[in-house]
């Protein structure tokens, strides 16, 4: 029988040159208590003299360790199937992780409904997760539960939007500020100087400040006069979207385009197309079926979109990278500002 090669520069050889045992050397790989610092600082000398690489990933998959990995996010609703695309991208990295003991599990909250999150949360920091995936619309609560994670020691990464207190916190989504800056360049660049403009946020959830800042600094940064009417629409519903469109438009009707700050612009669309108002320039966000039907028709002229998908894919996997690999947690991800029109979306993918 052919003898197996012995591993020069393994394990073996760090504890023969260190004078300890493998298992001390494994604990100092695995920053684990129970070592001096003079032992630790002695194996560490070796293990970077001799440009050691620990096989994570094999040791992964002798270990019986779980990670359990929470992932609190609102469910698809009839107003917005949005959240199908951070949920397919964190099942396609589930599906790539699961082989090297890491479980995830996901709650759903309804978008609508606050006491919806804080029952869900309070479920998640009972289950006492490693790591946490968090969609933070309901900003308030959404930061007591970071608190309480980080009291815990659990990761957490945020997605779509960010915390309004996002220290200590990782973050994977758009730039709120340059994404809506972007918006109203492509508003000056489509209409006619001191045409009225709508800025339009349809949300039951606060609307980050910063997407109202970026879109009139631009405005302001290009020295360009902007007649701005600013409505936020509290109830999302369709029927309530087209009354309060209706009694705005009623009294104002030389708005010449609509900038919509989420993925709600389908609503609008749908009111236009219905009152028989033509030429408004309208912009939102994502991809989704029912945006895409109005872009294809023409009433939506652009959707800006920023990877959903990817968002959730990354998360789990920068989680994944920290928990399992000890990789460091970069605290800002940002997303591209992807600009879709009716002639380009379907080579583009989320």
């Amino acid at each position: 029988m052919k003898k197996k090669a012995q591993e020069p520069f393994g394990v073996k050889e760090i504890a023969r040159r260190a004078n300890v045992s493998i298992g001390t050397v494994d604990r100092v790989i695995h920053n684990r208590e129970g070592v001096s610092e003079k032992t630790r600082e002695k194996i560490n000398e070796i293990i970077k003299e001799m440009n050691y690489q620990p096989n994570v990933l094999a040791s992964r998959l002798a270990s019986k360790k779980v990670f359990e990995i929470a992932v609190l996010i609102p469910h698809i609703s009839k107003e917005t199937d949005f959240w199908e695309g951070p949920l397919k991208g964190i099942q396609r990295a589930e599906a790539e992780i699961k082989r090297y003991g890491i479980s995830v599990t996901t709650y759903f909250f309804d978008l609508k409904d606050r006491e919806s999150f804080i029952k869900q949360a309070k479920k998640v920091i009972a289950k006492k997760p490693n790591g946490v995936l968090l969609s933070p619309l309901f900003n308030e609560e959404a930061s007591g539960f970071a608190n309480a994670c980080k009291a815990k020691d659990i990761s957490v990464v945020v997605i779509d939007t960010p915390l309004s207190d996002q220290q200590g916190l990782c973050y994977i989504g758009p730039d709120m500020y340059h994404s809506a800056y972007q918006a109203a360049h492509l508003i000056d660049f489509g209409t006619a100087n001191k045409s009225k403009i709508l800025f339009l946020n349809i949300s039951e959830a606060e609307m980050d400040s910063q997407v109202e800042k970026g879109f009139k600094d631009y405005f302001k940064d290009n020295n360009k006069k902007a007649d701005i009417t600013t409505l936020s629409i509290r109830q999302t519903n369709a029927r309530s979207v087209e009354k309060q469109l209706s009694t705005l438009f009623a009294e104002q009707k030389e708005i010449k385009s609509i900038f919509v700050t989420n993925s709600r612009v389908s609503a609008v669309a749908a009111f236009l197309v219905k009152s028989g108002i033509e030429d408004v320039l309208l912009i939102g966000y994502d991809i989704l079926k029912e945006n895409v039907k109005y872009l294809e028709s023409g009433t939506i002229d652009f959707l800006i979109s920023h990877k959903p998908e990817e968002q959730g894919y990354r998360a789990i996997m920068t989680l994944y990278q920290t928990l399992v690999m000890g990789a460091d947690i970069e605290s800002l991800t940002f997303m591209p500002i992807d600009i879709i029109t009716r002639y380009n979306y379907t080579f583009y993918t989320n």
